[in-house]
């Protein structure tokens, strides 16, 4: 029997907004435990939530982004329960009027293009960070508060491949709008998966389970194929598919039984009676969706048709905004759109991972790796010397320039300089000469090191070689 795999993915973001979305509490990361909170956030007695301002627009950038419909009157909910995680006992959030409804997210994968629709995108506050120890559990309150928006996708995925690639393209939105750093190893973005399977040509759903605490989109890809399997051989078997809450043991490489779950938890949602209804500015929220910076499909094509980059180069480029925005720099001071493609996803990818660094870090500005191009394109130095004004832009910052002069490393590209060197080196060498007419083509090679070992390397490679067979030719 062949089964339909059903996914639907949570995911939680923080917003990297300056305070928190209730209070004026800084939202920090790392920051002594307990540190960063207020009364507000603790959930004394008397204390009355203001909603931030910039929370929202963060959350009306990502709802432009991904084509969903705004509604433009705010309002907002209680989530009645009580975990240690949770000062109030309750959660402010949207229930039943999520700010943006029906969005959707074109992805590709395996070559094959789809659209997964979204169901909608809320807005809620963060919850306490507990740490679990053997015998106690310790709650740090700055995580409390925190803004976060949620996003849900409709049961239309089919694969973990597919689950992947709309991550990753939701973690690269929520780049290129500034919203959020999307760390999912710091839990700035967090993924829950719904997956259940059905024999094919079924209408109805098959039981689900949930799969909590994935830390990286790769597990998330992992732990939906491990579930899948799993959930193939309670059925092949005649057994019955449990509703479960579930998370991924990265050691065993498989999802592993937290809880079980019966029905859906009444949370006894009401509006919440602090935060009365707030209409949006129409064009307050239009000046926001004309204010959004290029999207990622949006640089791929202009890569692909202006820059005639690959689109594969091109995809690469995108995947990590920083690196986008410094080729993006690069080229205002060159023409060579793919060579400068070409360092930035070679020797500089290559310097990164080795230095376990980032481009910001890096002392290379985007203009030095533009000229450095410029001067092997315009032949003031070679292929094998830009390799080593590179590593000394990397380690010095210095300009590519100042890096030729002060080694002495500027191509001799004067035929005329080079024909007279190359006669010099000739003459000195008549033996050369008589095996070259013998038909020893290795003489040829130990010639033009000879002529670079008087120019220090200097001379133009292929000049010489034209100019060093005319001679010989001529002899």
């Amino acid at each position: 029997m062949n089964f339909e795999v059903i996914i639907g993915l949570e995911v939680h973001c923080e917003l990297t907004t300056q305070s928190k979305m209730f209070s004026a509490s800084p939202v920090t990361f790392g920051q002594a435990p307990n540190t960063k909170v207020n009364e507000v956030d603790l959930g004394m007695t008397g204390t009355m939530p203001v909603l931030n301002k910039t929370g929202v627009e963060y959350a009306v950038r990502v709802c432009h982004a991904l084509n969903m419909e705004i509604d433009e009157l705010l309002r907002f909910d209680r989530k009645n329960y009580y975990y240690s995680d949770l000062p109030k006992g309750f959660q402010i959030t949207q229930d039943r009027f999520p700010i943006g409804r029906n969005g959707t997210m074109e992805i590709e994968v395996d070559g094959k293009k789809k659209t997964i629709e979204i169901e909608r995108l809320h807005m809620e506050e963060d919850t306490a960070k507990q740490l679990h120890f053997d015998d106690h559990t310790l709650i740090d309150y700055n995580r409390s508060g925190i803004p976060l928006i949620e996003i849900v996708t409709k049961p239309n995925i089919r694969s973990g491949k597919e689950a992947a690639a709309y991550l990753e393209k939701l973690r690269s939105i929520f780049l290129y709008t500034k919203v959020s750093d999307a760390k999912m190893e710091e839990g700035s973005m967090r993924c829950d998966v719904n997956v259940s399977i059905r024999p094919f040509g079924s209408d109805k759903f098959g039981t689900r389970t949930e799969i909590k605490n994935l830390n990286s989109i790769s597990n998330v890809q992992k732990a939906i194929e491990f579930e899948v399997s799993r959930q193939e051989k309670i059925l092949l078997q005649g057994g019955k598919v449990l509703q479960e809450t579930r998370r991924y043991d990265e050691g065993l490489k498989e999802t592993v039984l937290m809880r079980s779950k019966g029905d859906a938890v009444d949370y006894k949602y009401y509006p919440e009676p602090n935060i009365l209804p707030i209409r949006l500015d129409h064009q307050w929220v239009l000046d926001i969706k004309e204010a959004l910076p290029e999207m990622p499909e949006e640089r791929i094509k202009r890569y692909v048709e202006k820059y005639q980059l690959p689109k594969n180069d091109a995809k690469i480029l995108v995947a990590t905004k920083e690196i986008s925005d410094y080729y993006d720099e690069a080229i205002r001071y060159t023409k060579e759109y793919k060579l400068v493609c070409n360092w930035l996803l070679g020797e500089t990818m290559a310097y990164l991972n080795k230095s376990n660094t980032t481009i910001e870090a890096i002392k290379m500005i985007p203009k030095c790796l533009a000229e450095m191009v410029n001067c092997v394109v315009d032949e003031t130095i070679s292929s094998k010397q830009a390799k080593k004004v590179f590593d000394l832009m990397m380690e010095t910052g210095k300009d590519p320039e100042t890096i030729i002069e002060e080694n002495h490393m500027k191509q001799i590209s004067s035929v005329d300089e080079i024909r007279k060197i190359v006669c010099d080196v000739l003459d000195k060498n008549p033996q050369s000469i008589e095996d070259y007419k013998n038909g020893k083509d290795r003489a040829v090679g130990f010639l033009v090191g000879q002529i670079m070992k008087v120019t220090g390397g200097q001379a133009n490679p292929g000049i010489t070689n034209k100019v060093l067979i005319e001679e010989l030719k001529s002899r």
